[in-house]
C-alpha cells in the first residue's frame, strides 16, 4: 500500500474534487484518478462514487480515509523518529563481555536514564563468539567483544569496529609458590608442570597460553575451565592450578599476582556493529559514550 495513494485519498476527503487534490499535490487529475483506482483495486472496494459532476467518497473510502490519516501520521513520526539528527530514542540491544557491561556499559546506561530516558538499553551477557554471532543474526545491535594481542580475532568485512580499550594481563598462581619474576617466557617456565586454568566460553586465553608455552619450551597441561574470574581464583586457592587476570584486579588472600611484560599480554575491548545501523542515534550515542569513557579511562 503505496503511501501516496494514500495520502491523495485523504486530500480527496478533505477537498472533495479531484483537480483540487491534483491542484494541491502538484499534479495532474488523470494521475489522481488512476492513483485512487489503482488503490480501489487493492483493496478490493469501491473507494469513490460519482456525484453529480464531482465524486464523493463511498462509506468504504470514508473509513479507507480514517485509517489513511493514523497510518500517514505514524510514518511521519517514524521518518521523524529515525533521522540521523533525531534525540535517541527507543530500545538498543547490546550484547557483551561481563567486564565491559560492569565497568562501561552500566555507568553509561545511569547516565542515560536522566540525559535520554526515552532510551532503553537491554543487555545480554556473552563472550565474542556469541556476541557476534547475535550480531549477524540480527539478535541484537552492538556486540562488546574483546581479544588478545597474541591471539587477534579475524576481521568480518561486514562488521564495523571500534576500538574502545587495552587491558594487561598477568598470571594468578597460588601464593605458597616459591617463583621468581622475570620476562613473560621466564615467569611461563617455572610452570611448565603445573596444570592450567582457561576460559570456558571462549578460547582467545587458551590460545594466549599455548602461544607463549611454545615460546618457553613447553606444552602446556589444560585442565580446567571457568568464566568467572572469582572461580579461577577459587581454583587457584585450591592447588588446581594458574591461569591469567588483569592487571589491578583484587586478588584473594591466597592468590599471587605475577606480571607478564616481554612480550605483554594484553587484552584488546571493541564495540561491533552492522555497517548499516552506525547512523542510527541510539547505537551511535551509545557507542561514542563507551568511547569517551574508555578514552578519559587511559
Amino acid at each position: 500500500m503505496e503511501t501516496r495513494r494514500l495520502r491523495m485519498l485523504v486530500e480527496l476527503s478533505r477537498l472533495g474534487s479531484m483537480r483540487a487534490v491534483a491542484d494541491t499535490l502538484g499534479t495532474t487529475t488523470s494521475t489522481v484518478s488512476q492513483q485512487v483506482a489503482a488503490l480501489a483495486q487493492e483493496m478490493g472496494t469501491a473507494l469513490i462514487e460519482p456525484s453529480g459532476r464531482r465524486v464523493r467518497l463511498t462509506p468504504q473510502g470514508r473509513r479507507l480515509a480514517e485509517h489513511a490519516g493514523t497510518i500517514l501520521a505514524a510514518v511521519e513520526a517514524a521518518r521523524h523518529d529515525l533521522a540521523p539528527e533525531a534525540e535517541p530514542n527507543g530500545t538498543l540491544r547490546v550484547a557483551g563481555f561481563a567486564t565491559a557491561i560492569r565497568e562501561q556499559l552500566l555507568p553509561v546506561i545511569t547516565g542515560l536514564a536522566e540525559s535520554h530516558p526515552r532510551l532503553r538499553v537491554l543487555i545480554r551477557e556473552h563472550e565474542p563468539a556469541e556476541a557476534l554471532r547475535l550480531l549477524t543474526e540480527d539478535g541484537t545491535d552492538l556486540a562488546l567483544t574483546y581479544d588478545y594481542n597474541l591471539a587477534p580475532a579475524a576481521e568480518d568485512p561486514a562488521l564495523h569496529t571500534t576500538a574502545l580499550w587495552t587491558a594487561r594481563w598477568g598470571l594468578g598462581v597460588p601464593a605458597t609458590k616459591g617463583v621468581r619474576e622475570g620476562s613473560t617466557l621466564e615467569v611461563f617456565a617455572q610452570f611448565a608442570e603445573h596444570d592450567w586454568i582457561v576460559n570456558s566460553r571462549n578460547t582467545a586465553d587458551e590460545t594466549v597460553i599455548r602461544t607463549l608455552a611454545s615460546m618457553a619450551g613447553f606444552t602446556p597441561r589444560i585442565t580446567h575451565q571457568a568464566d568467572s574470574l572469582d572461580l579461577v581464583q577459587g581454583m587457584i586457592t585450591a592447588n588446581l592450578g594458574v591461569g591469567l587476570l588483569p592487571v589491578g584486579t583484587a586478588t584473594f588472600p591466597a592468590v599471587r599476582f605475577l606480571p607478564l611484560a616481554g612480550p605483554d599480554v594484553e587484552l584488546r575491548a571493541y564495540a561491533v556493529a552492522g555497517h548499516g545501523r552506525l547512523n542510527w542515534a541510539p547505537l551511535a550515542l551509545v557507542t561514542d559514550l563507551l568511547l569517551g569513557r574508555a578514552s578519559a579511562g587511559r
